[in-house]
C-alpha cells in the first residue's frame, strides 16, 4: 500500500478549513456543606432566585438563599449521595412543572412525575410554579356559582367560580370530605379539578383517590401529592405546582378548581426550610414572609375577563386549627387573604350535625352574587332564622316556658337544622336543593317528627324525579323560581305529604 503525501496534505488542509471552535460557558459551583435537604454551594455567582440547579447524581435543587459568600439550595429529592466537593451546575431555568390535559386522571408528585404506576405523561407545555397573579383589569366580577352539592354551603355560604373560600376547623371535623364532595359534584359541570395533598399520609391520599375513582370523578381530576415521608422542599413547592396546573386551564378559557389540603402543613414545611437556611425566625418561629407565602399563591385564583377568554381558577384552601383557635397566626393570615371561610366545629360534629358548619362565623364575601336566583329566593332568610333558632334553643334548654311564636320558631329551626344534614360523598344537584329547602322554609315539614326527615328527603326527591321531573328541569335550565313554578312546587309538596307516612 503506497502513501500519497499530496492526498494526506489535502485532507489535513480540509480539516483545518472546517475546524470550528465551540466555547460553552457553564456556571459551576461546589458543594461546601450538605444536610437536612439543604446544600450550601460556593461559586454560582449568576444564579437566579428559584432557579433549578443540577447535582452530579441527577437530583435537582432550587436556589432559595442568594447570599454574599454562598448560595442556599433546597434539594428536590434524595440527598444521601450528595457530598462536599460535588459539582453543581446551573440550568438557566426557573423551576417549572409540565402541564396539560394529559395529567387528568393521574396522581403525580410536585415535579409533574407520575407516581400511580401508569405510563409516562405527554405534557402540552411547561409553566413556572411561581407566576404573577392576574392584574385587576384582567379580572371580572365573581358572579358564576360553583355548586358544591352541599345544601348548607350552597344555600348560606355560596362559592363562585374564581373565589378563594377557606375551609377551616380542627382535625377530623370533615374538611377534606367537603372538598372531595365539591370535586365529585363537578361531574358534567365543565370544571376541571386539582386536589393537592400536602404532608398527608400516603394511605389517606390513596383513600381519597379511591373515593374519587368510585364516584367517576378521577377522569376530570389531577391529584398532586407530597406525602408526609417526602422532604420539606417537595411539600413547599406542591401547592404552587398544583396552581400552575390550574392556571394552564384558566388561561385556556376553561374553569378549574384547586384544593390545597392543607396549608397549615405547607407553612410548617416552609418554616423548616427557613430555619435550616438560617433565616431569622419571627412569631411562632415562622419566617417574616410567611404571609407572602400564602398570599402570592391564593391571589392567583381569579375569574378572568372576557378579553382574556373568561376562564376561572377557584381556590379551596384548608387550614387545621388547634382546639378551635381561629385567632392563631396562620389561620388569621389565611382568613385575611381569602374571600370568606367555612368554619367546622368539633362540638357540632360530635352532636351529629354533619357537615358540622358553624353558620354564625362562616361567611362568603361574594354572597348572593354566586347563587342562582331560585336559591337566593328560597334561602334568603335561612341564615338569620338558624341564628335566631340557636339563640332560642340555648335559652330554652333549661326548661323555660315559651310562647306560641317562640315554640313555632323552635319547631321550624329544629327541622331546618335536621334537613341540612347530609351524608358524606352524596352531593345534591342544585334544583333538588331548592325543592327540599323550599319545603323546609315554608313550614311544610313542621308537622313531621324530626326523626323521619331523612326518609322524607330521600322519598321526596325520588317522587319529584318520577312524578314531576319538569319542575326540577325548569329550575335547572332557567335558574329562576317563577310564580308559576312556585305554585306547581307547592302543589307537588302537598301531593307528596298526603301519601307520606311518618
Amino acid at each position: 500500500m503506497s502513501i500519497r503525501p499530496d492526498e494526506i496534505s489535502s485532507v489535513i488542509a480540509q480539516e483545518i478549513e472546517n475546524y470550528q471552535v465551540q466555547v460553552e460557558a457553564v456556571d459551576v459551583g461546589t458543594v461546601i456543606s450538605v444536610g437536612d435537604g439543604i446544600a450550601r454551594v460556593y461559586g454560582l455567582e449568576k444564579v437566579m432566585a428559584s432557579e433549578l440547579v443540577e447535582f452530579p447524581n441527577g437530583v435537582y435543587g432550587m436556589a432559595l438563599n442568594l447570599e454574599e459568600g454562598d448560595v442556599g439550595i433546597v434539594i428536590l429529592g434524595p440527598f444521601d449521595e450528595i457530598k462536599e466537593g460535588d459539582e453543581v451546575r446551573r440550568t438557566g431555568r426557573i423551576l417549572e412543572v409540565p402541564v396539560g390535559e394529559g395529567f387528568l386522571g393521574r396522581v403525580i408528585n410536585p415535579l409533574g412525575q407520575p407516581i400511580d404506576g401508569g405510563p409516562p405523561i405527554q405534557a402540552a407545555q411547561t409553566r413556572p410554579i411561581e407566576s404573577r397573579a392576574p392584574m385587576v383589569l384582567d379580572r371580572k366580577h365573581v358572579d358564576e356559582p360553583l355548586q358544591t352539592g352541599i345544601k348548607a354551603i350552597d344555600a348560606m355560604i355560596p362559592i363562585g367560580r374564581g373565589q378563594r373560600e377557606l375551609i377551616i376547623g380542627d382535625r377530623q371535623t370533615g374538611k377534606t370530605a367537603i372538598a372531595l364532595d365539591t370535586i365529585i359534584n363537578q361531574k358534567d359541570q365543565g370544571v376541571l379539578c386539582i386536589y393537592c395533598a400536602i404532608g398527608q399520609k400516603a394511605s389517606t391520599v390513596a383513600r381519597a383517590v379511591q373515593t374519587l375513582r368510585e364516584h367517576d370523578a378521577l377522569d376530570y381530576t389531577i391529584v398532586v401529592t407530597a406525602s408526609a415521608s417526602d422532604p420539606a422542599p417537595l411539600l413547599y413547592i406542591a401547592p404552587y405546582a398544583a396552581c400552575a396546573l390550574g392556571e394552564y386551564f384558566m388561561y385556556n378559557g376553561k374553569h378549574a378548581l384547586v384544593v390545597y389540603d392543607d396549608l397549615s402543613k405547607h407553612a410548617t414545611a416552609y418554616r423548616e426550610l427557613s430555619l435550616l437556611l438560617r433565616r431569622p425566625p419571627g412569631r411562632e418561629a415562622f419566617p417574616g414572609d410567611v404571609f407572602y407565602l400564602h398570599s402570592r399563591l391564593l391571589e392567583r385564583a381569579a375569574k378572568l375577563s372576557d378579553e382574556k377568554r373568561g376562564g376561572s381558577l377557584t381556590a379551596l384552601p384548608l387550614i387545621e386549627t388547634q382546639a378551635g383557635d381561629v385567632a392563631a397566626y396562620i389561620p388569621t393570615n389565611v382568613i385575611s387573604i381569602t374571600d370568606g371561610q367555612i368554619y367546622l366545629e368539633t362540638d357540632l360534629f360530635y352532636a351529629g350535625q354533619r357537615p358540622a358548619i358553624n353558620v354564625g362565623i362562616s361567611v362568603s364575601r361574594v354572597g348572593g352574587d354566586a347563587q342562582i336566583k331560585a336559591m337566593k329566593r328560597v334561602a334568603g332568610t335561612l341564615r338569620l332564622d338558624l341564628a335566631q333558632y340557636r339563640e332560642l334553643a340555648a335559652f330554652t334548654q333549661f326548661g323555660a316556658e315559651v310562647d306560641k311564636v317562640t315554640a313555632a320558631r323552635l319547631t321550624r329551626g329544629a327541622r331546618t337544622t335536621e334537613i341540612l344534614k347530609q351524608p358524606q360523598f352524596h352531593p345534591i344537584p342544585v334544583e333538588k336543593q331548592v325543592e327540599i329547602l323550599f319545603a323546609a322554609v315554608n313550614g311544610y315539614l313542621d308537622p313531621l317528627p324530626v326523626s323521619s326527615l331523612g326518609r322524607w328527603e330521600s322519598e321526596f326527591t325520588a317522587f319529584m324525579d318520577h312524578v314531576h321531573p319538569e319542575i326540577g328541569q325548569t329550575i335547572r335550565e332557567s335558574g329562576q323560581l317563577s310564580d308559576e313554578t312556585t305554585e306547581r312546587l307547592k302543589a307537588a309538596i302537598e301531593e307528596f305529604l298526603k301519601s307520606f307516612q311518618p
